[in-house]
């Protein structure tokens, strides 16, 4: 397990909640990625390749989960995710489904940017 990737990926998570975060949300989520070491850039590929093809379908459901995911489950599929970044295929789909969704958690990546200057 890439356990230097675990808090962040519980942390982006939080974007595909189906629920509005607030600021606390977002000062939590941004020291959480600052203690990770990871830059900005480093912290939206993770989001790109390991947390959002898993989790971008909850914000299209009808009762998406609000409470939060499983634990065990999230590091195991952004655990195979991350096994699967280098895959050209898997990077181009990764790429072509952000262009549709993105504006779904834009500007809570605008709320992490401010905080993490």
């Amino acid at each position: 397990m890439n356990e230097k990737r675990i808090p962040v990926w519980h942390a982006l998570s939080e974007f595909y909640l189906d629920t509005e975060l607030d600021d606390g949300d977002f000062d939590r989520i941004a020291a959480v990625l600052m203690k990770s070491g990871f830059t900005l850039e480093e912290a939206k590929q993770i989001d790109l390749y390991e947390v959002f093809p898993l989790l971008q379908p909850n914000l299209l459901s009808v009762a998406g989960e609000w409470t939060g995911f499983d634990e065990k489950w999230l590091n195991e599929n952004c655990e195979k995710l991350y096994g699967r970044r280098n895959s050209r295929f898997f990077r181009g789909r990764c790429v072509l489904w952000n262009k549709f969704f993105y504006w779904m958690r834009r500007r809570y990546w605008e709320q992490i940017e401010k905080r993490m200057e």
